[in-house]
């Protein structure tokens, strides 16, 4: 299916949102929702076809179901986030926790589990991409750490001078953290201030991304020296 001319709604500047879905009714409505919100839609019913669309012109999100013909949407989340930085919200069958994690670990920016609200959905979409539009300059300078140098503007981060890879929400809860140094936060407290959400996810993403992110600027993860865990509170920032 191709490309539907935008609707009634706020201008979003003409954004393009892949919705990748292999049922025809899921498509169908996400897409008239989002439309009333003033998107462009694409639509693809496999995970070829959706790479093959993302390759002719990036979208500026993508709605990618787990389950798919051809290529899987895991599978796909992958290679997306191998590409580049266009946002992607996953699909994910209600009470599997493991493709949850899975999307998560890959770098999906959120997830939504079926069956789910339209309305919620267009909420999500708008929060995740209000995230990828903000000026990375606004949240303050460059931040030098013992060694751990995160750069907001160009979203740089360096360890004793080696790059360190980053998805775009790793970055992001890393900068916050790293903001305010030695302050705990709860898992509730990040989503809110680094997701957007109050309350609205499983809690358990902000874990699933510390751990990825102590895999990555640890010299020990299993003895984190950066990112600590304060028992019964939350996590903090040591430097």
């Amino acid at each position: 299916m191709g490309l539907h001319p935008a609707a009634r709604g706020p201008d979003v500047s003409k954004r393009t949102i892949l919705i990748v879905d292999d049922e025809p009714i899921v498509r169908d409505v996400v897409a008239r929702y989002l439309e009333r919100d003033g998107y462009v839609i694409d639509e693809a019913a496999d995970g070829d076809d959706a790479r093959a669309r993302i390759e002719a012109s990036s979208p500026s999100l993508v709605v990618l179901d787990v389950m798919l013909p051809g290529t899987d949407g895991l599978t796909l989340c992958r290679w997306i986030r191998e590409r580049g930085d266009i946002p992607v919200i996953m699909l994910t069958a209600r009470g599997d926790e493991t493709d949850r994690i899975v999307a998560l670990d890959l770098g999906a920016d959120d997830y939504v589990t079926k069956p789910f609200s339209p309305r919620e959905l267009v909420a999500r979409v708008r929060s995740v991409l209000r995230r990828a539009a903000a000026n990375p300059s606004q949240a303050g300078s460059q931040i030098n750490a013992s060694g751990l140098i995160l750069d907001p503007e160009t979203r740089d981060v360096t360890i004793d001078g080696d790059a360190v890879q980053l998805t775009a929400k790793e970055f992001d809860l890393l900068f916050f953290l790293a903001s305010h140094p030695r302050r705990v936060f709860s898992r509730d407290q990040l989503m809110n201030r680094v997701w957007g959400y109050a309350a609205a996810l499983d809690t358990g993403t902000v874990t699933v991304h510390i751990r990825r992110l102590r895999s990555k600027i640890e010299v020990d993860p299993a003895q984190p020296a950066r990112l600590e865990t304060v028992w019964g509170v939350g996590y903090r920032f040591a430097g």
